[in-house]
């Protein structure tokens, strides 16, 4: 009779000390990873259906499909790894935004969401919080990874809704930048499946340092504070 053995998990060298990855960083990579799977998807779905088969009905659809693609990327952007933590809040709040928006303006318009937007250019400035967040987690796997497609996502995304937020972009141009940005989208999100996890969840000792340093901060300054209060109440 043989036992098995549980093999030791792999500690790698940080920047600030040893660390492991344990099954808990493995689950919020995947799921990070099938957030942007689900919004690359279903915002493929959405732009097929106004470019190649646009009518009533399928505006109809990509409400729906738009209620998916955001919850998705919600999910992503909580489970995805940020070393700045000020940075990683405020993608999240620019989420919250665009998404209390869109569902403002979903229930209080007769029309549906993707014409009241697209008829009402001003209504970018609130639902565009959500797709500023999005461009940030293409900004961060530009910049983590070189990774070409998000290169060019990076700048796709503001020009396609600053440009019709200003009316500057003819139709064709939209066009032609929303197919792009939905393909390269797919394609990005099919790469980061097949990528190594480890990559994804970064330097943990380095989280942990920033966590330290937070820790102590807020430690100094309690102990200000109670200072502070014992001078004044002797």
């Amino acid at each position: 009779m043989t036992t098995q053995t549980i093999p030791a998990p792999e500690v790698y060298q940080g920047q600030f000390g040893e660390f492991t990855i344990n099954q808990s960083d493995r689950i919020g990579v995947i799921i990070y990873r099938s957030g942007l799977m689900v919004a690359a998807v279903c915002f493929a779905i959405a732009t097929a259906l106004v470019l190649l088969n646009y009518n009533p009905a399928s505006v109809q659809i990509l409400t729906p499909l738009y209620a998916c693609f955001a919850i998705a990327v919600g999910v992503s952007l909580f489970t995805i790894h940020i070393y700045m933590v000020e940075l990683h809040r405020t993608l999240q709040a620019f989420w919250a935004i665009g998404s209390i928006t869109s569902v403002i303006l979903a229930f209080s318009s007769n029309e549906p969401l993707a014409l009241t937007v697209y008829n009402q250019p001003l209504s970018i400035l609130g639902v565009g919080f959500l797709f500023a967040a999005l461009t940030g987690i293409y900004f961060k796997e530009a910049f983590c990874f070189n990774r070409l497609e998000t290169k060019l996502l990076t700048p796709i995304v503001p020009s396609l809704l600053l440009g019709h937020l200003t009316g500057v972009l003819p139709t064709q141009w939209e066009q032609l930048l929303l197919a792009i940005w939905a393909t390269l989208f797919v394609v990005f999100a099919l790469r980061k499946l097949v990528q190594a996890i480890p990559p994804d969840i970064g330097d943990k000792s380095v989280f942990e340092y920033l966590k330290a340093q937070r820790s102590g901060v807020k430690q100094k300054q309690a102990n200000v504070l109670e200072k502070t209060q014992t001078s004044k109440n002797p």
